[in-house]
């Protein structure tokens, strides 16, 4: 069992990166440039915004870059003995550019696409949509991975990523919340 979670978390990690990088993006300035929402600020037939101004391209494009570097560290760090034991995967075997841009993509996905929920149900930004908020990106991941399946995720790893990416979720964001980050402590 302890396996399976040290795996799954270790497999996890570029959307981890993915999801976390767009706050702090924000907080350093990174690439202002691409300060600009998603959504070109357009609004939905219900005269909602579609997902909202916090949802921008400085932080899509930030996450993705941060879930490639972390996979491509990943994948360097495979050649030790302790790393290939917990990779649920060969690292040699896999086409690592498209599998990071699949994952980060995907996380990325599931965060607009619950945005967009989130807004349709006339959910602020940061209130609280328990337990998407939380898990999101693994569903967004997963449903890209089970369409492009370039590396064979068992459901169990699934499973887990949603119990230890919900509660996980909620202590970062915590913490990032303190850290004056992000203003949601979800």
């Amino acid at each position: 069992m302890f396996k399976l979670l040290i795996s799954s978390f270790y497999f996890f990690l570029p959307a981890y990166f993915t999801n976390m990088t767009p706050p702090l993006a924000k907080k350093l300035g990174l690439l202002n440039f691409l300060d600009k929402p998603i959504d070109f600020g357009k609004i939905f037939v219900d005269g909602k915004p579609l997902l909202g101004s916090h949802k921008t391209w400085r932080g899509a494009v930030c996450g993705v870059i941060a879930g490639l570097i972390v996979i491509f560290f990943q994948s360097w760090l495979f050649r030790f003995p302790a790393f290939a034991d917990i990779s649920l995967f060969n690292y040699r075997q896999v086409n690592i550019p498209a599998l990071g841009l699949l994952l980060s993509g995907g996380a990325v996905a599931g965060d607009v696409l619950f945005a967009l929920v989130k807004r349709r149900l006339n959910l602020k930004p940061g209130a609280p949509f328990i337990p998407f908020d939380q898990t999101n990106y693994v569903i967004g991941s997963s449903f890209i991975l089970t369409l492009f399946p370039i590396v064979n995720i068992p459901m169990t790893v699934w499973i887990t990523l949603l119990l230890l990416t919900f509660f996980l979720h909620i202590a970062v964001n915590r913490l990032g919340y303190i850290l004056n980050l992000h203003q949601a402590k979800w």
